[in-house]
């Protein structure tokens, strides 16, 4: 049956383009009638019931009972069936993967956070990846063949049209996910996490009825996720969002791409991980010396995390300053975007109260009134989920949404 599916989208004739609209036309209506479909699709009832009934039979719709109306005959309403196909999405973190797996629905059916991973640049961290991502497709008890497309977000420069990145797993003159579909065997996509992430908060997050929203992923590193009018923006390349990278201050601090002055040193879980052991080394305490057995190079940013949530007074006082110059660079970003929603997202978004009260002081400081009264800041209502959730909601989209 999935081959089925894939073969119907690649042969991109008129048949297979008109039922990869009607599954996109149920992704985001859950349900209709034929009748609903002749409209949307401009088509006679008799050629929709043809497809629908080839898609039924195909295993790729469903009928879920008859519609109540006043008289007259009933129609069906059909659906997806959410076994015609999965989906799985993978977020690549710094020393750690997320791995789930959504069905025909977008219903997320089994996940796994938190898996032990080093990501680096080798083939080596490359191939364990792919043992990863089978492994656990083998553990969910969901046959290969029914996987109709994995998706992987990495951190840094992603071009999500041509398959390539440029921050991770460069090794080879063809796209990643040509490499990566060659050792899955599976059909492979990849972008940004900050995208996957801002995508996941979209669909099943904080999002209401926005159409225009900016994503703050605050991590290790430093990232934006735009949405306009609904739709991901990525720039011309897919490099869309490099927030981090934005030159504005003079610190002559080197930052990780190489140049001076970008505002990830100074905020970023990286940058606060920095000020932190500098601090301590200088004679400042913090609980976080006994969680590390006084081995500060061990620190990792979910020890901050749970020193703030503990009150410690010296991790509050460099999350508050961070989040004070967070802040003032989303005054400008709120002048010139007018969004109805940023949303502050990331593992320091664990926080929450600690970061987001500096943040929306020093917008209301640095920015124009009239345009931030429009802008909701809050802090991500899936937090450590929203990549994965939006890994696999970008796996079933790069197939399906057109």
């Amino acid at each position: 049956m999935t081959h089925e599916i894939l073969r119907d989208i690649e042969k991109g004739n008129k048949a297979s383009l008109m039922k990869r609209r009607i599954i996109t036309y149920y992704i985001h209506n859950v349900n209709s009638t034929i009748t609903d479909l002749t409209k949307e699709l401009d088509l006679s009832v008799p050629t929709v019931t043809k497809i629908i009934d080839e898609m039924c039979a195909s295993g790729y719709l469903n009928i879920y009972g008859k519609l109540e109306t006043n008289g007259g005959r009933h129609p069906n309403l059909y659906g997806l069936n959410p076994a015609g196909g999965y989906f799985v999405g993978v977020e690549v973190k710094r020393e750690s993967v997320n791995i789930g797996v959504i069905n025909f629905n977008g219903e997320l059916v089994d996940k796994r956070m938190d898996i032990p991973y080093r990501c680096e640049n080798t083939y080596e961290a490359l191939d364990r990846l792919c043992e990863l991502i089978n492994e656990h497709i083998a553990s969910s008890g969901i046959e290969p063949r029914s996987v109709l497309n994995v998706h992987i977000s990495l951190s840094g420069r992603v071009n999500s049209v041509t398959g390539y990145s440029y921050s991770y797993f460069n090794l080879s003159e063809q796209p990643l996910t040509e490499v990566l579909s060659k050792k899955l065997g599976l059909r492979v996509s990849v972008d940004n996490d900050t995208r996957a992430m801002a995508y996941g908060e979209y669909l099943r997050g904080i999002v209401g009825s926005e159409k225009n929203v900016l994503f703050i992923n605050l991590s290790w590193g430093l990232g934006l996720g735009i949405i306009i009018n609904g739709k991901i923006f990525t720039g011309k390349s897919g490099f869309a969002g490099e927030f981090g990278h934005t030159p504005v201050l003079d610190n002559q601090l080197i930052c990780r791409c190489g140049k001076k002055g970008c505002l990830e040193t100074e905020v970023s879980g990286s940058a606060l991980i920095r000020i932190l052991k500098e601090r301590i080394l200088s004679g400042e305490s913090s609980i976080v010396s006994e969680m590390v057995n006084g081995n500060l190079d061990n620190l990792v940013l979910n020890d901050v995390v749970k020193a703030v949530n503990n009150e410690d007074t010296l991790c509050i006082d460099i999350v508050e300053s961070i989040g004070y110059k967070l802040g003032k660079q989303l005054a400008s970003l709120i002048n010139i975007f007018n969004p109805e929603l940023v949303i502050i997202g990331g593992t320091l978004s664990l926080i929450a109260d600690y970061i987001i009260e500096p943040v929306k002081t020093s917008i209301r400081k640095h920015s124009l009134n009239m345009i931030n009264n429009d802008s909701v800041i809050t802090i991500s209502k899936l937090k450590n989920q929203a990549g994965i959730v939006g890994a696999c909601m970008l796996a079933r989209s790069r197939v399906f949404e057109i």
